[in-house]
């Protein structure tokens, strides 16, 4: 009882703290003006509203000359909004995904006519496509057309002003685009063109379809630019606004009905738009909760099954192909790859050490570096992305959002030219191996984070690539999720035929999948060993201390090691004098005292307890001294309590020349 009343305190408490912010009152500084903006733009309209003479308004919209400019408007305003789709979504493109010279030229040239006067625009147009115009007497001479005083005019005085909206709208919407779905669905064989009409223009439905309706609707209304090119001839380039124009002379009580139904038609698109050609957010139905993870059902054979039911008996297709990899990277990274088939590399390294850099590179997507690329007897170095037969599978998975899953897992095979239906099987057929079938139907919106990605493996795997890349592919799901999905992936590479690179930042998933730990630094490669050795002597200390333990760089002198952050370490094991070397501590080997220990360590420092933390069934205790870099040791709970162990305590701390290993660099 008492828990359901404190959560009504606090809904109560949240509705009174939204009321007290929605009750602010704005300044009147800025108030007033901002009301008086709303008249200024109210007034004109009200003023149709009133004028309007509603007991006439049936007469003066069904009048022979208003029922004809209104066929011609709409047949206007269909036509150039046909043209503006058919040159002004190239342009979007162009502008938003191509860097080229003079593209702050061309952007320019496309908002000029929004903000240049209609009739100059007219008149520019004359100039251009006239009679007397730089391309008027070609086109009249060579194909016999003629666009002043004619329909077609209209349509182009409609589509110069009118196709900029659409520019604008659908440039943004491209530009808010991650480029990463589109780089996806390249790395699963689809050609650019595909890409665009699969991915690219499915995910910006919504801003093309704000910029075609506010072109549609700025095109009925064109006047000034059509009068002054295509002239106002009854039935040829009389539409609707150059009937209001008219009839103002004659008829004004006419000229307001018909301007109050333009009125309604512009109001209507926008009340439609709701605000998105804008950026303004729109409320969208909320998508089903994500299935939980669930243990497979009967139903549903685990990973590694070795026969698949439930999918018309068809398994996976494994084409028995073997693909070494050989890769000469230069740019960034200066780096040699050489692999057998089968072989996992996991690919570890501080942030900027350029890994991602590295996948990018392999699947020539990036300038920065460039890659001589060879999987198995074929060169694929001049190959664009979709033809390399190189599958890649970024952090967040980038499953295509208006595909379902079994439609995202069958996009690579698609894209290659297998027929649908078989392309679903195969698809099917994967998602069961991965332990997802039940979830074919599903979007990527209703999956949890383990689903997606082993959904966006089995595309990747489905693809049926010769070289998979994965980038940090765990790293956003939960501890008992990544531990699922990790043995699935394990299993399923066991069997791969290529070479399979993961970029990862956790050392149990480097030690658990890979067969190889390649570690980057500054983009070159620093060690490149199996992950045992690695484990043993790393020799980076950003990858010891990924691996959980303390890593001290220094020189060799004469009785042990200088280090580089200040103070000295006494070893065991001798190096030639000047040597530069890693000095490799285990966490456990370090011992914590109260006072100063008596006794063989030759390694005594005294420093300040700065953080504790566990560790499974023990606790790390971080010690920062002034003669001695930071030094991180690992003892049991009880030991801790019985040294009083607390942030800001005073300890000594000591290491045996024994225990410290020498990596030399």
């Amino acid at each position: 009882m008492s828990r359901l009343r404190s959560r009504a305190d606090t809904r109560s408490g949240t509705r009174v703290r939204t009321r007290a912010r929605a009750r602010t009152r704005p300044p009147l500084a800025l108030a007033l003006p901002a009301l008086l903006a709303v008249a200024f733009l109210l007034l004109p309209l009200v003023g149709i509203l009133v004028r309007t003479q509603w007991g006439e308004l049936g007469d003066h919209l069904t009048s022979p000359g208003v029922v004809e400019a209104l066929k011609l408007s709409l047949l206007v305003s269909l036509w150039a909004l046909a043209l503006s789709l058919l040159l002004g979504v190239p342009l979007a493109w162009l502008l938003a995904r191509v860097e080229f010279k003079g593209k702050a030229l061309v952007r320019s040239l496309v908002l000029l006519p929004m903000v240049l006067p209609p009739t100059v625009g007219g008149v520019a147009l004359l100039l251009g496509f006239g009679r007397r115009g730089l391309l008027g007497p070609w086109l009249e001479g060579t194909f016999g057309i003629t666009l002043p005083f004619h329909t077609s005019g209209a349509v182009v005085a409609a589509t110069f002003v009118a196709m900029p909206f659409l520019v604008i709208s659908l440039e943004g919407a491209l530009g808010g685009l991650r480029q990463r779905y589109e780089e996806t669905a390249a790395s699963l064989g689809a050609s650019p063109v595909r890409v665009f009409f699969t991915v690219t223009l499915p995910m910006v439905a919504p801003g093309l379809i704000a910029g075609a309706a506010l072109t549609w609707a700025r095109a009925l209304g064109e006047f000034g630019a059509t009068i002054t090119f295509a002239g106002n001839l009854p039935g040829t380039t009389q539409t609707l606004p150059l009937q209001v124009y008219l009839l103002l002379q004659d008829k004004p009580e006419a000229a307001t009905s018909v301007s109050l139904l333009l009125l309604a038609i512009a109001m209507g698109v926008l009340i439609a738009l709701r605000g998105r050609w804008t950026g303004t957010p729109v409320a969208r139905e909320a998508a089903p909760a994500p299935v939980p993870e669930e243990p497979p059902t009967e139903g549903a054979h685990t990973a590694g099954s070795a026969r698949i039911t439930g999918v018309d008996g068809v398994a996976p297709p494994h084409d028995g192909g073997r693909w070494p990899l050989h890769a000469t990277v230069t740019g960034f990274n200066e780096l040699t790859l050489d692999a057998e088939p089968g072989t996992t590399i996991a690919v570890v390294g501080e942030n900027g050490a350029g890994k991602t850099t590295l996948l990018r590179a392999l699947l020539g997507l990036t300038p920065r570096a460039h890659a001589e690329l060879r999987l198995g007897d074929t060169d694929v170095t001049a190959l664009p992305p979709h033809r390399r037969q190189v599958a890649w599978v970024p952090q967040d998975g980038a499953l295509f959002p208006h595909l379902t899953a079994v439609a995202n897992t069958a996009y690579g095979l698609r894209a290659r030219g297998v027929p649908r239906a078989q392309a679903r099987r195969e698809a099917l057929a994967w998602l069961d191996r991965l332990g997802v079938l039940h979830l074919a139907d599903r979007r990527p919106a209703q999956l949890s984070g383990g689903q997606a990605q082993r959904v966006a493996l089995a595309r990747a795997l489905a693809a049926r690539p010769r070289l998979l890349l994965l980038d940090e592919p765990l790293a956003a799901l939960d501890q008992t999720t990544r531990a699922r999905v990790r043995h699935t992936l394990r299993t399923h590479l066991a069997g791969f035929g290529g070479v399979c690179l993961i970029v990862t930042h956790d050392p149990v998933e480097a030690v658990s999948l890979a067969d190889r730990v390649l570690v980057l630094a500054d983009g070159r490669a620093l060690q490149d060993a199996p992950p045992a050795e690695v484990t043993r002597h790393p020799r980076s200390p950003w990858v010891a201390r990924m691996l959980g333990r303390n890593a001290w760089p220094g020189t060799a002198s004469a009785d042990g090691l200088t280090l580089a952050a200040g103070g000295r370490l006494v070893v065991a094991e001798a190096l030639p004098e000047g040597a530069k070397a890693l000095a490799i501590i285990a966490p456990e080997a370090v011992s914590v005292y109260t006072d100063r220990p008596g006794g063989s360590p030759r390694n005594v420092w005294p420093g300040t307890v700065r953080e504790i933390t566990a560790v499974g069934s023990r606790l790390r205790v971080l010690v920062a001294s002034d003669t001695a870099p930071d030094l991180v040791a690992e003892i049991t709970p009880d030991a801790a309590a019985e040294l009083g162990l607390v942030d800001g305590a005073s300890v000594w701390t000591s290491v045996k020349a024994t225990e410290v290993t020498l990596v030399r660099l």
